[in-house]
């Protein structure tokens, strides 16, 4: 085989995760109270744009979960070097690095070396990058080679949103009409779903994908790093991390919520005794400083069995999957508060006391009854928590606790600009360019939480 299959922890949760989800979409199309509450969700323009953008980030991130090592040339070897399909895909990004600094769309470098002409003459001057600008034969020429790619790029992403939006409407026009007809309708928003909204997103975002192809081909668009490298690959690389510490926390988290929340509301007595005493607990302890504590004792055994890992991604990706865990432990504790109160109220209804009374078992009223009538509030809770999640990795690996430091995040990025901001000249496009990634997903994440808790709390519903 041309390259050999890795398959890392968090790509193995990732794709259980990515499985439950359709089977709960299967799950949850074959019910009509499950349908009313995403119906009500997909009805809101802005809860629709900010899913395609959620759709974008998943879809970098699901590239960058499918590992492999590619077959040495010519030998019956793999490489040890783990790369990913977004790696493969950005190639030419990841293989441009420069000395050190550079600007974003700049030609020549940041800082100023010492430079050898020909004649012998030594001067110090900023010297020409190796890639960004490469193709052009003079520097000057630069602002109008950005504008030429500029407008064909603006070209080509028009194109291709126009070929789109003419094959939707020819799907999703009614019988017999025809097609200007159904494109006024569609211009002037007369459907059941914000189909106008989810167009210009996805027009959006084409333009915004062209724009970054076109131009991270022939400039660093995003500028480098100290060590030289592509800041907006590094940008798309965090994209997975991101995305993992927000989901696959969630799978730690929810067994712990959901069985001890509805046990103790259920049966009360001692057993709710025991597991507030286990929340409250824990709810004591400082979280940064358990966090700190499980990453520190991590980091030693790392050391000291260099050995239990093959490759450096797997070390880090050992080292993330342990971030999540403890993340998990330490965030369930407001979710089980919030399922114990809602138990102790359901289990006073009829039906349930019902249930009781013709002998039906503790387990089956809590799988058939309960967890279906406190899901809501899972939900909600979920959801409304992705975006803390992700701030949080960026605040950990801030202080230093967070992501190993050879993986790609944006914790890591904002991390490594507290001394690229001291400097003079200040070198501020790392620090940019992780907030902008970051506040595009989490701003996001947050307008579709909206929605959905609006859709699926009873208390909100009209």
């Amino acid at each position: 085989m041309p390259f050999q299959p890795v398959f890392l922890v968090t790509d193995v949760l990732i794709y259980v995760l990515l499985t439950a989800a359709i089977a709960f979409g299967v799950y949850a199309s074959r019910r009509e109270h499950l349908r009313a509450p995403w119906r009500q969700v997909a009805r809101r323009p802005l809860a629709m744009a900010a899913m395609v953008i959620l759709s974008a980030y998943v879809f970098i991130g699901l590239l960058d979960s499918v590992h492999f090592r590619e077959r040495l040339p010519d030998q019956d070897q793999y490489s040890s070097e783990v790369l990913s399909l977004l790696d493969k895909i950005a190639t030419p990004l990841r293989t441009r690095v420069e000395k050190t600094y550079s600007a974003p769309f700049a030609v020549h470098g940041f800082t100023k070396e010492t430079v050898e002409h020909p004649d012998g003459s030594i001067t110090r001057e900023y010297p020409r990058l190796l890639y960004g600008g490469a193709h052009l034969e003079d520097p000057r020429d630069r602002t109008a080679d950005i504008v030429k790619r500029g407008a064909v790029a603006t070209l080509e992403g028009g194109i291709v949103w126009v070929f789109l939006v003419g094959a939707f409407v020819l799907l999703w026009r009614r019988p017999g009409e025809q097609f200007m007809h159904a494109l006024r309708r569609l211009a002037r928003g007369d459907s059941d779903l914000p189909w106008r909204t989810i167009l210009v997103t996805i027009g959006a975002l084409i333009l915004v994908g062209s724009y970054s192809v076109n131009m991270a081909l022939h400039y660093h668009i995003l500028g480098t790093d100290q060590v030289g490298q592509d800041v907006f690959y590094k940008s798309l690389k965090s994209i997975r991390t991101g995305l993992v510490i927000g989901t696959l926390t969630t799978l730690v988290m929810l067994p712990f919520a959901l069985v001890l929340g509805v046990m103790a509301g259920y049966f009360r007595g001692w057993v709710d005794d025991v597991i507030q005493y286990t929340y409250t607990t824990l709810s004591s302890i400082p979280g940064v400083l358990l966090i700190a504590a499980a990453i520190l004792s991590l980091q030693v055994y790392m050391a000291n069995h260099p050995e239990s890992f093959e490759t450096v991604v797997a070390r880090a990706d050992t080292r993330l999957l342990f971030l999540t865990i403890i993340l998990g432990v330490t965030s369930w504790t407001s979710l089980c508060r919030l399922l114990r109160g809602e138990t102790l109220k359901l289990r006073e209804v009829d039906y349930i006391q019902a249930a009781r009374a013709l002998g039906v078992g503790n387990v089956r009223i809590m799988m058939r009854h309960l967890f279906p009538n406190v899901m809501h509030i899972v939900l909600i809770t979920v959801v409304l928590d992705f975006s803390g999640l992700v701030l949080a990795e960026a605040v950990l690996s801030y202080v230093g606790i967070g992501v190993d430091p050879s993986m790609d995040s944006w914790g890591n990025m904002i991390n490594s600009a507290r001394l690229e901001m001291a400097r003079e000249p200040m070198v501020w496009w790392s620090l940019a360019a992780a907030f902008v990634f970051m506040f595009g997903l989490v701003l996001a994440a947050n307008l579709f939480s909206d929605a959905v808790r609006d859709a699926f709390d009873p208390r909100l519903r009209k």
